[in-house]
């Protein structure tokens, strides 16, 4: 091809040209610990390295930086190894009295300067965050301050005269707002549902209830999302204190649930949740409530800093490896004028938001709480919480069935394709909604099989109890398509009088409303709406970022992977090849490596040959003959059809002979086994919910002359996560952006990844960061939307 190279090419910025020779740069953690800061230490580390940067820790956060000495040193390659899969924060953190004093920053800036750093990388909660502000507003006071008093020369304050501070949010309770999620508040939610799940055994066999206390002083996201992910009967969070007659509703609820056939109960109580009088609501006072009104055998059990220990989940070592990446590129392109800024995480994209906008926001929360003001505290902490309360209110309650509204519609629900955990907590969500939209609920079991075959049910309210934490498709799955059958899943539409469909699968759940939206013209009987929601350990569909089911199975390899390398310890050096599902697909081998901190990740999208297969041998054998004990290397297993798994194994056997010796390991089916993890049960829900309330209008629109009929393509849709929104796109749009032999999209965003576990792993690579370098203005007020409740 001639002419000029496509226009895409000249906005695209490549950080090569940011240069971090003879800069130095230091990283902390502060405040409470929370799992993934680790992870956000070692990519801030290694990224600094990368760039040509020197990179010092800073032991025992504020409290390190005022007493300097051995609490300040420098970090090496190797010193962040193994450190990935370790819970808390390895360079300690300490609550700092001094560095609340004048002359404690006095000190710090003077062993700040002594070692020339002027880049600080903060990783805490929102008062280590201010704090580190104050400092830099301070820093070129406290340079003259020390200058004065004789303890650094002219020079060294001109050489270091401005600041830069870049903050990390790690927090388990996700209290800080302009971010969806902080560090550490993934793998604390792990905890909980453990053990909520292993309690709801127990609970079941004695018929008990349960109040469990979780942490959140001043913040209910745990409480929220945990009551969300394992359906609970009640939940007190401090944003949403309970109306006047709290304990007689919810006294009534529990016993109409035992009524219900439903023999345990679980109310979840945050720590610092509040009634609407200011006061404070404790597990032992609901307990003792309890007891009082309805008898019932009740315990309680406080979690405390289980909630905070432990290895981080994968999505919080991914979202602390991609921060660290991105707070080095945000200090690297700092100037004098740029304001401290904070990386943060929306929808699914990193930004870069202002420091200070968004720790005056956090606090704007506390004051509306302060002043009563509930409803706007709800608000100011984001849409992602205001969405998780929405969705749980809607499903918790159930409304009397003289108070729900009449739809006369009926609505079918199905799964489709291998089966993924969270299929059910979405098929959950999508019947309660339904019912709660006044549909009649129907159920068909094992796929579009099932579908001709007339094995359809109605589904009520309580059949559907206890489904959000268990694994595997409770209706049965299949995979096979409906295109042989369109006359018989026409006639059973017609039979059930079927007046709209959720397909919740994998490709071929995408596929299959592909080709019923396309019988339309055939048969009218399938025109009617259809949505479809991506469940898949594959993570392969097109027009979705992510898929219910792919974060267990991420967990899955991420925890196997852990073991795997610990299986090593004390032995020789080892080199593990570990092959991981996902068809042609190399979502779960590319993110599974940047979550297990692996050296090279083979998949299909990228295409290698026997130089490059050489080359990794080389880099990983130069590797081992440092301290580095232990190699990991990830195989899609569809990625080459000549490069086998044993292919590499013996390949890695033959070239590692005197430095290392291999293992091999295929994890198979249990990637796609096992509970759910709480991202799956929370995004499933969520999404199920959204999908069934867009059945509600589009079934009003296509309402006419007495029955529904709509043929446009946008009324046979899929419910993607797109960067940051929610969006239903049509089918038929979305075929283009197809490769349907392959069975993945043509364009996959977690592509851009890729670099960055490079990197991470040493390799010298080439990043596009187009996306980075823009500081974006906190949002207070949400815009106004087309269609109500499209982002998540």
């Amino acid at each position: 091809m001639s002419g000029a190279p496509p226009k895409r090419q000249d906005t695209r910025k490549f950080f090569e040209n940011l240069s971090g020779a003879g800069k130095c740069i230091a990283v902390l953690t502060s405040g409470g610990d929370a799992q993934g800061m680790n992870a956000a230490v070692r990519a801030v580390v290694r990224m600094g390295i990368y760039v040509g940067a020197k990179v010092y820790f800073i032991h025992e956060g504020y409290q390190g930086m005022v007493d300097g000495g051995e609490n300040i040193k420098e970090a090496t390659w190797e010193s962040v190894s193994s450190m990935l899969q370790v819970g808390g924060t390895v360079i300690g953190s300490a609550r700092c009295k001094d560095f609340r004093t004048h002359e404690g920053r006095l000190k710090a800036a003077q062993n700040l300067v002594q070692r020339s750093i002027t880049n600080l990388c903060v990783i805490g909660g929102d008062g280590s965050l201010t704090g580190a502000n104050l400092f830099r507003e301070e820093w070129s006071g406290l340079l003259e301050e020390l200058q004065t008093q004789g303890l650094i020369d002219n020079e060294a304050a001109l050489a270091n005269s401005v600041l830069h501070i870049v903050g990390m949010v790690g927090s388990i309770d996700n209290d800080f707002c302009g971010t969806d999620m902080t560090i550490g508040t993934d793998s604390a939610l792990h905890r909980i549902i453990e053990v909520i799940d292993a309690i709801m055994t127990t609970a079941q066999s004695h018929q008990r209830t349960f109040v469990l206390e979780v942490m959140g002083r001043h913040c209910g996201y745990l409480a929220l999302v945990s009551a969300l992910a394992c359906g609970a009967d009640w939940v007190f969070i401090p944003e949403m204190p309970p109306e006047d007659d709290w304990e007689d509703n919810m006294c009534q609820k529990l016993s109409e649930n035992r009524a219900d056939k439903k023999r345990l109960n679980i109310i979840i109580v945050a720590e610092g949740a509040i009634d609407g009088h200011n006061k404070a609501i404790t597990p032992d006072f609901i307990k003792d409530l309890v007891v009082r009104c309805l008898g019932f055998d009740t315990r309680v059990t406080i979690l405390g800093h289980v909630q905070r220990g432990g290895t981080p989940s994968a999505f919080d070592r991914i979202l602390a490896s991609r921060m660290g990446v991105e707070a080095v590129l945000a200090l690297l392109e700092a100037s004098a004028t740029t304001p401290a800024c904070v990386v943060s995480l929306v929808g699914n994209q990193a930004v870069r938001l202002p420091l200070m906008e968004c720790v005056l926001m956090t606090q704007e929360v506390q004051k509306a709480m302060d002043e009563k003001k509930f409803e706007e505290a709800v608000r100011l902490r984001g849409r992602s919480f205001e969405n998780n309360l929405s969705t749980y209110r809607l499903l918790s309650y159930r409304t009397p069935d003289s108070e729900l509204p009449i739809s006369s519609f009926n609505v079918a629900v199905l799964n489709v394709g291998a089966p993924a955990a969270g299929m059910n907590a979405a098929v959950r969500a999508a019947v309660r909604v339904g019912i709660t939209e006044g549909h009649k609920m129907f159920s068909i079991n094992d796929g579009f099989e099932g579908f001709y075959k007339g094995q359809i049910k109605e589904i009520k309210w309580g059949d559907v109890g206890g489904w959000t934490g268990q694994g595997g498709s409770l209706l049965g799955t299949k995979r096979t398509l409906p295109g042989k059958y369109l006359d018989k899943i026409a006639e059973q539409i017609k039979i059930h009088n079927i007046n709209a469909l959720l397909v919740i699968g994998g490709f071929e759940a995408y596929v299959g409303l592909l080709e019923l939206s396309e019988a339309r013209s055939k048969y009218s009987d399938l025109c009617i709406p259809m949505v479809m929601v991506p469940a898949t350990v594959s993570n392969n569909i097109p027009g979705s970022d992510l898929s219910i089911g792919s974060d267990t199975a991420l967990n899955a390899i991420t925890d196997t992977c852990d073991r795997i390398k610990q299986s090593a310890s004390g032995t020789k050096r080892r080199v593990f090849i570990i092959e991981t599902m996902g068809g042609y697909c190399g979502y779960l081998a590319t993110v599974g490596g940047l979550a297990s901190g692996a050296d090279t990740v083979y998949i299909y999208e990228e295409p290698f040959d026997i130089r490059d297969l050489q080359a990794n041998v080389e880099h990983l054998t130069q590797k081992m003959k440092t301290t580095i004990q232990r190699g990991l290397v990830l195989r899609n297993e569809n990625s080459n059809e000549n490069y086998t798994t044993d292919f590499i194994y013996q390949l890695y056997t033959e070239e590692g002979k005197g430095v290392f010796d291999c293992r091999k390991n295929i994890l198979g089916h249990m990637q796609q086994g096992g509970a759910p993890s709480p991202f799956d049960r929370n995004f499933g829900t969520k999404v199920a919910a959204k999908a069934v309330q867009w059945i509600s209008r589009t079934l009003k629109d296509s309402y006419k002359g007495g029955r529904v009929f709509t043929n446009s393509e946008d009324t046979a849709c899929l419910l993607g996560m797109r960067r940051r929104a929610m969006v239903f796109q049509p089918v038929s749009q979305l075929k283009d952006e197809t490769d349907f032999v392959h069975r993945i999209p043509k364009e996959q965003w977690w592509l851009k990844l890729r670099p960055l576990m490079k990197i991470l792993a040493k390799y010298k690579t080439s990043y596009d960061v187009s996306d980075s370098g823009q500081l974006e203005p906190v949002t207070r007020v949400r815009p106004k939307e087309s269609k109500p409740s499209e982002n998540i």
